[in-house]
């Protein structure tokens, strides 16, 4: 029996890292790059709610000072359909916080997501979940108050804020190490992997819950008591 359970772990193993060298090789001609090492790189972000941001060290490192208020901060850039995005983090604050990549968001009515003619946003997650936008999100990070430690992501898709996949355990709760975060996404199949091991990998069959989102921004969000840090955030069209 124990035999079996080793083999059964190594074929996993296995899988992870074929899924991994898969999505590494299908990288196509870069999109955008950005090291978020400095206020000047950050130029034509936007803050929503009242998140903050320090540059040291090549990193940048955002928080709500006083753990006023969730926060999310929109890279202007607009994306493909398809795509492969990387980024680093590192935990300051390992007792309590949250980390969401939102991503494909735009307005219900294919409005740029920073429109004035949109409804004015300040990180209360109801304005991004069941407001007037629409957008894919996935939290690989979580260790609030309430669900201390939580072992697995979420892939919600929203408006709505459907949960379409619970996933594996996102990053450690308690790790401050540096870890490398990779989102791919090829039209409709969405996949997440920490460090090359995979978190989420779901089929959207752009029916139950209405059609494939395709272009739109990337925002980061984190909940008021987080403090990670970010850098060398890529994107990638997909390799044809």
């Amino acid at each position: 029996m124990e035999i079996l359970k080793n083999t059964s772990a190594f074929l996993i193993f296995l899988s992870a890292i074929a899924t991994s060298s898969f999505a590494q090789n299908l990288k196509g001609d870069l999109v955008y790059s950005n090291t978020l090492s400095s206020e000047n790189e950050l130029k034509g972000w936007t803050m929503e709610g009242s998140g903050q941001t320090e540059y040291k060290d090549g990193w940048l490192c955002m928080f709500s000072p006083e753990e006023k208020s969730h926060h999310v901060y929109w890279c202007p850039e607009e994306f493909p359909e398809s795509f492969i995005a990387e980024w680093e983090v590192r935990n300051l604050h390992p007792e309590a916080g949250l980390c969401i990549v939102f991503f494909s968001a735009e307005g219900l009515n294919g409005e740029d997501i920073l429109s004035a003619r949109l409804k004015q946003r300040n990180g209360n997650f109801k304005h991004y979940t069941k407001g007037d936008i629409n957008n894919y999100h996935i939290s690989y990070y979580a260790n609030t108050p309430t669900q201390k430690g939580r072992p697995f992501a979420h892939l919600r898709k929203n408006i709505g804020f459907h949960k379409v996949q619970t996933g594996e355990a996102g990053i450690p709760h308690n790790s401050e190490g540096i870890h490398t975060v990779r989102l791919v996404k090829d039209s409709g199949h969405i996949q997440l992997f920490i460090d090359d091991r995979p978190v989420i990998d779901w089929q959207d069959d752009g029916k139950k819950f209405g059609t494939v989102l395709g272009t739109g921004k990337i925002g980061f969000r984190q909940m008021k008591w987080t403090r990670f840090e970010y850098r060398n955030f890529n994107l990638y069209q997909l390799a044809q």
